[in-house]
């Protein structure tokens, strides 16, 4: 069986040296895991027009996309998760936690102290050096 490819895209959100993390629902698939917000891409829809529109409905806030990190792809059970993450900071908003149940800011050498969903995994490897 050929697995679903499913095309995400996510934000590293930087702010005073630290980053944005946020975890995922206990009653939704990774719950508990952590990960950078972000969300799925549209039809037509470029990675960082993408990721400026997941971030404005999952944490009501506007953020500015500063660099591309990295691409990394991981097969779960659901499909193979392909996602870009980038590095951006925020221009306005609170990151109202809309769709996740808890949030952090940590400075990047502790990222590795939250349990990271696997996808995410490669880019804190980055964020971290």
């Amino acid at each position: 069986m050929l697995n679903k490819i499913i095309h995400v895209v996510a934000a590293a959100i930087e702010k005073d040296g630290e980053i944005f993390c946020a975890q995922r629902p206990e009653n939704k698939s990774l719950g508990g895991l952590w990960e950078f917000p972000g969300g799925k891409l549209e039809p037509g829809e470029t990675p960082e027009k993408a990721l400026i529109r997941e971030i404005q409905e999952e944490l009501n806030s506007t953020i500015e996309i500063l660099s591309y990190i990295n691409e990394a792809s991981y097969d779960y059970d659901f499909g193979t998760v392909v996602m870009k993450t980038f590095h951006a900071k925020l221009v306005s908003g609170n990151l109202d936690l809309l769709e996740h149940q808890d949030s952090a800011w940590l400075e990047p050498n502790r990222l590795k102290t939250l349990n990271w969903a696997p996808v995410d995994r490669p880019a804190v490897e980055l964020l971290s050096k």
